[in-house]
């Protein structure tokens, strides 16, 4: 059955004898101020409530490896894999606040062009980055790593540094097995890393204006062996990272303690949600449409959408997902690639569909709406600064997108302040307890 169309109420719900009240309870069980919810409403609240444990990943043989995990941990929290030694994954991906960094446009070496999105459920995620370049976890977490205006740092130095240090490398050992010697300055140079691949010519080797840069120079005259075994060992940091991120899921909301009250009847789970509040859940899957994009119980479709923002003053206008196509297509990391587990395309599915053309011009991912509340600003670009800025944005449609065409489905809102205080209410019910990075 098409659960997606069923719960959007385009297919009629299953009747079974005797199971009904059972399934949705009836509306003299609510409280008066849930009462009202229609049985698509209460239907769709129901599917979705609990974020689920992470889909599997393929891809990496160690994603749900304790071990793994606790190195990975370690990795992301480390500054020693930058190129400053100052700089971590946590720099922008803090746990205290909302496993985001608080900022507009998030800040490295330098500041970048985008806003960190929380990590927390990226897990659920089926393309990682705002444009979507990356199709793993494991290949999004390197990607930071070696981007020069972020970490700035190198795959050798991140390998020797892991080897160098004492606990890093019992970790690692305990996952992966016996860690190569990278102490060779002469073999394995300070620095050293590959130059980018160029979506427009994938196989081309380095340009004379990339061996400019004494760092890919340097990776240029390595033997193909040595860069053998950097590369699989700084790969699994990735997917070792990829591990710990898997479990970093939203805990209970009160949208799900609510959800849970429907089920069984629990007055004071039925309590959870404010008559605000589940007005604003009926605006959300009924005036409003969010429910279009933000869907199922990470509140996110995982696809990418042009929602027609203008272009903001002193930045450059870019394509999004469009280049994110082009980039994850040629990724040496992506699925596809010879540093996957399962490199075949029953598990990559999903790279046989991508094509980038005008449709996903200026097009960027649906963020997901659990824990909402901690993860401010708003956007790609951090341009809002407000939950509310975002839906009076949805409510109005101002100004012309600066790239590509906004989506047909978006109509203009027109919210009343009741119903945008509504909305808000509902989403700050999707907020649960913090998420900690564990032991």
């Amino acid at each position: 059955m098409n659960l997606p169309l069923l719960i959007l109420g385009l297919l009629p719900l299953p009747q079974q004898p005797g199971h009904a009240a059972a399934a949705v309870a009836g509306p003299e069980s609510l409280p008066q101020s849930a009462a009202d919810l229609t049985r698509r409403e209460r239907a769709i609240l129901q599917a979705f409530a609990k974020v689920p444990p992470a889909p599997p990943s393929p891809t990496n043989a160690w994603a749900d490896h304790e071990d793994a995990a606790r190195l990975g941990r370690v990795l992301f929290f480390d500054p020693g894999l930058s190129g400053n030694g100052q700089i971590s994954c946590a720099t922008c991906h803090d746990p205290d606040q909302g496993w985001c960094d608080g900022l507009p446009k998030s800040r490295g070496l330098e500041t970048v062009a985008r806003n960190a999105p929380s990590v927390v459920n990226a897990a659920h995620a089926p393309w990682q980055f705002w444009d979507g370049r990356a199709d793993s976890l494991w290949a999004q977490a390197l990607g930071p790593i070696e981007n020069q205006a972020e970490m700035g740092g190198s795959r050798v130095p991140a390998v020797r540094h892991l080897s160098a240090d004492e606990e890093l490398r019992e970790l690692y050992e305990t996952v992966f097995g016996p860690l190569p010697d990278f102490s060779d300055s002469a073999r394995f140079p300070e620095g050293a890393r590959p130059a980018p691949v160029r979506p427009q010519d994938p196989h081309a080797g380095p340009t004379e204006e990339d061996l400019q840069d004494p760092a890919i120079a340097a990776w240029a005259g390595m033997a193909e062996n040595d860069r053998e075994l950097v590369n699989q060992c700084f790969v699994r940091l990735g997917k070792a990272i990829e591990a710990f991120e898997r479990k970093l899921n939203s805990g209970p909301a009160p949208f799900d303690h609510f959800a849970e009250g429907l089920a069984d009847g629990d007055p004071e789970k039925l309590q959870a949600l404010s008559p605000q509040a589940l007005h604003g859940w009926r605006l959300f899957v009924g005036k409003a449409n969010c429910i279009s994009c933000h869907f199922g119980p990470t509140f996110s479709d995982g696809r990418f959408h042009n929602i027609g923002l203008p272009k903001l003053e002193g930045t450059e206008v870019e394509t999004g997902r469009t280049e994110g196509i082009r980039k994850v297509r040629v990724d040496p990391m992506n699925g596809r690639g010879k540093f996957s587990d399962a490199s075949g395309w029953e598990a990559n599915q999903k790279l046989l569909y991508v094509v980038a053309n005008e449709h996903v011009l200026g097009a960027y991912k649906t963020p997901s709406l659990r824990d909402v509340t901690r993860t401010a600003p708003y956007g790609h670009d951090g341009r809002f600064a407000s939950l509310e800025e975002v839906l009076r944005f949805y409510s109005e449609l101002p100004g012309e997108p600066s790239i590509g065409h906004r989506e047909e489905s978006l109509q203009a809102l027109n919210l009343n302040d009741e119903e945008v205080q509504a909305l808000l209410a509902f989403l700050e019910s999707l907020t649960g307890p913090e998420v900690a990075p564990g032991p």
